[in-house]
């Protein structure tokens, strides 16, 4: 019999729910515990790090003071209305959630790929303001948007006082991109330094961003506000009805049912993958495109349905039917998700603020990018299609869903120009039969890359990389973006390689072509 749990205009109803679970975390005073900020809620070991990572339970109370100085930001720099976000990870995607959903236009620059960075150079250049945002301040390819932009606009003959007007800095107190900023003559914000990125939705780094693309931010933080009571309780508290179903199985499909809620599965895929993917344990996320698409049911798979607010009786599928459903406002639903992931966690016994090997692809990186790259000769060439670890496109399915739990989709390709292929995802899992996620490199080093390494060793691995047609530079760097791109899709190879699972590439010479021949061979 299904259960609904219903606090902030916020629904979660879940079918078949796991009484023992939930009961345990209520013997274990987790609500109150997490409402009050405990650190030892997640064992000992977790304490030191929970301890200045706990801020996002009540963050929406100090985000309310940004809320005015964001208005007069926006009205000073009315004249500049494109909005560019360069960030990585949790500085991006809730952003970019908030803006689909609330139907902004704000271009978020998430990537390494050349064509992709110019193309965003070029677009309405002298209309652009751009929000730089690195919690650390040392994100590399946040860095390497800021110097592309400041040298675009230098080029575009503005000066470096004029320069600077186009920059917004959101970053945490103390952070190296605080000085650089102000060399710059940017608009600094700091953010929160008790939340960790993936927990920042409700923080600057969601909500500057967000204002500056005309978003009323501070109805997201009364939807916060209302909701948060209901973390403490006992009754009728959605996230711990949610994390408790989260933590009884491996992989969480994550589809959208078509009420109001758009990108929601992204920022969630991050949270929750970042969170829980360590020691060997975690939580999947699998991005479902929609609620017909082939991976939203299996065995282990935890069928989620996202939406905008519903009537407490109405289960909102869109076509499938949910072992939960979670509907309700854009600001209840941050805070529950992040809720929610934070008891998964204290269920499956690990510390759901850190990312322990998060930093492993990040150190091979820059050990290739000073050294160069490894000298790696193609297995097989089909078409325009060079394969590695393989004999050939076929035997590289093969190899991939032979002994896998799941299969990771890796693509180090331009999101747009390159988007058909995220096809890959829905026709391997139709040939597999098991869950089958979708990354776009850089971006997912940030999210599922943390899962990747440290949950279980049970996935195959297709990375998916381009020639480069046309490169740019980094300004002031001894490499281009594209170099930068293809030593990051290097350094995680060698982060995967090392753990002896199923690992293959497929090299595109020609792009377009490759992605059209994958595709074809897949179906």
């Amino acid at each position: 019999m299904d259960e609904v749990s219903v606090a902030g205009g916020l629904t979660v109803r879940v079918a078949n729910p796991p009484h023992e679970v939930y009961d345990g975390l209520i013997a274990a005073n987790a609500p109150t515990r997490l409402s009050e900020k405990d650190p030892a809620l997640w064992g000992s070991s977790a304490v030191e790090e929970a301890r200045i990572r706990l801020g996002w339970v009540d963050t929406f109370e100090r985000s309310r003071a940004l809320v005015p100085m964001l208005a007069e930001l926006r009205d000073e720099l009315s004249d500049l209305d494109h909005v560019v976000l360069a960030g990585m990870g949790g500085s991006s995607l809730a952003p970019e959630v908030i803006a689909l959903t609330m139907g902004k236009r704000l271009t978020v620059l998430d990537t390494t790929d050349p064509g992709q960075v110019r193309r965003a150079l070029g677009d309405r250049l002298l209309r652009t303001v751009v929000v730089v945002s690195s919690k650390s301040g040392t994100t590399i390819e946040t860095d390497s948007h800021r110097r592309a932009y400041w040298q675009a606009f230098l080029d575009a003959g503005l000066t470096e006082a004029e320069a600077g007007r186009h920059f917004v800095v959101v970053t945490d107190p103390g952070s190296p991109l605080l000085e650089v900023a102000q060399q710059m003559g940017a608009f600094v914000v700091q953010a929160d330094p008790e939340v960790g990125g993936r927990y920042s939705a409700l923080t600057a780094f969601g909500l500057v961003p967000s204002a500056l693309a005309g978003v009323d931010v501070s109805e997201l933080l009364d939807q916060a506000d209302a909701f948060a009571p209901s973390i403490a309780s006992a009754s009728d508290n959605p996230a711990l009805a949610l994390g408790s179903a989260l933590a009884t199985r491996g992989f969480a499909a994550l589809v959208e049912d078509g009420s109001g809620i758009q990108g929601l599965g992204d920022w969630a895929e991050q949270l929750i993958a970042e969170s829980t993917g360590k020691e060997g344990r975690g939580i999947l996320p699998v991005v479902i495109e929609t609620p017909t698409s082939v991976g939203g049911k299996g065995e282990g798979v935890l069928t989620v349905t996202v939406g905008g607010s519903m009537f407490a009786n109405h289960v909102a599928g869109g076509g499938v039917e949910p072992d939960v459903s979670v509907n309700g406002p854009l600001g209840a639903q941050f805070l529950c998700w992040e809720a929610a992931t934070a008891f998964a966690g204290q269920v499956l016994g690990i510390n759901p603020f850190d990312q322990p090997n998060v930093t492993e692809s990040k150190n091979n990186t820059a050990s290739i990018l000073d050294s160069g790259p490894p000298e790696e000769r193609p297995s097989f060439v089909e078409g325009a299609i060079e394969g590695h670890g393989a004999e050939s496109v076929a035997d590289a399915v093969r190899k991939l869903l032979a002994d896998s739990g799941y299969v990771a989709v890796m693509a180090y390709l331009d999101r747009f120009a390159d988007a058909n292929v995220a096809g890959v995802r829905e026709l391997l899992a139709k040939a597999g039969g098991r869950p089958v996620t979708f990354g776009w490199g850089p971006r997912f080093l940030h999210s599922t890359g943390q899962f990747h390494k440290g949950g279980p060793q049970v996935g195959a691995f297709l990375q998916i990389t381009g020639a480069v047609s046309e490169d740019l530079p980094v300004p002031g760097k001894p490499y281009s973006f594209g170099v930068l791109q293809a030593a990051q899709a290097a350094g995680d190879r060698q982060a995967l390689a090392s753990r002896g699972r199923p690992l293959v590439r497929l090299h595109l010479t020609d792009r377009a072509a490759g992605i059209k021949q994958l595709l074809q061979a897949l179906s």
